[in-house]
């Protein structure tokens, strides 16, 4: 009895001691190698983002850099000020929501101006003329009136985001001007956004794919300690200047220098909105 007793204990402390390890490895791809508070469905987050990663890399990517390499600057220049002056009516719409009613008057006056002496919009004489755009969106606005942000979540195809700011995201999608319009238009409408807004942001990734040792991670970080910083008041700060001319391909340029960020602000974000301001389906 115990002769056969022996082998069997022998046998088993190597299994459990391959099995405790296999546990902690799946635990660790589980919670990921820093765990947030913030972030407790971090392994279904990076599960989305792995995802979110391929259809980049192999889809978006390439027509972006595809859609960069036939259009010329200015062409994606008038692109960019249409699909922007479309997003001003929402973002008036939550200025106005949060009580910003002069914030609110000055986007009805740039959509005025552009719509009427910019063609549509696509050439933004507003901001030369001293009328700033403002960056808000209804996530913001309920953040305003006191909800609060909730987990960090990573949305298939759109990218991070909240609890809160995902609510508000397929709010502000359902009142943009275009989800008004016939699906034949609609439908292009939002994939020329989308290209148009994935092209403009070629550098940042790139520079994001050089610098960062987790991806996961720091694009979190980036866009949560953005979205931290909108909150506390710097609504209307630029992302960044990654180095990178819009007119250029998104190449970067040479003699750019990268932009102080202001305190409490990510050095980088990467990913400025998970919102385009064309809807889906």
């Amino acid at each position: 009895m115990h002769q056969t007793r022996r082998p069997r204990t022998r046998k088993s402390l190597p299994a459990l001691a391959v099995s405790m390890v296999l546990l902690s490895t799946i635990s660790a791809c589980a919670t990921g190698p820093t765990p947030n508070p913030g972030d407790p469905l971090e392994g279904l987050n990076r599960t989305t983002y792995q995802f979110n990663d391929v259809l980049d890399r192999t889809i978006a990517k390439p027509i972006a850099q595809g859609y960069n390499a036939v259009t010329p600057g200015p062409v994606r220049t008038m692109v960019n000020n249409f699909f922007s002056n479309i997003g001003d009516a929402t973002v008036m719409a939550n200025d106005l929501l949060q009580g910003r009613i002069a914030d609110g008057t000055g986007d009805f006056m740039r959509i005025a101006m552009n719509s009427v002496f910019g063609i549509g919009g696509l050439v933004d004489f507003a901001t030369p003329a001293g009328l700033p755009k403002h960056d808000q969106d209804f996530g913001l606005t309920l953040g305003h009136w006191g909800v609060p942000a909730g987990p960090y979540v990573v949305l298939p195809l759109f990218g991070p985001s909240t609890a809160r700011d995902a609510v508000g995201f397929a709010v502000d999608l359902e009142a943009s001007p275009t989800s008004f319009l016939k699906p034949a238009v609609r439908y292009p409408l939002f994939g020329l956004n989308f290209v148009s807004s994935r092209a403009r942001y070629l550098g940042a990734t790139d520079l994001l794919s050089a610098a960062a040792l987790d991806k996961y991670t720091f694009t979190r970080d980036a866009y949560l300690g953005r979205r931290q910083y909108q909150m506390t008041g710097g609504k209307d700060e630029a992302l960044p200047d990654y180095g990178v001319d819009p007119t250029a391909g998104g190449k970067p340029t040479t003699d750019a220098q990268p932009a102080s960020p202001p305190a409490n602000s990510p050095a980088v974000s990467p990913t400025p909105s998970p919102a385009p301001t064309t809807p889906s389906n």
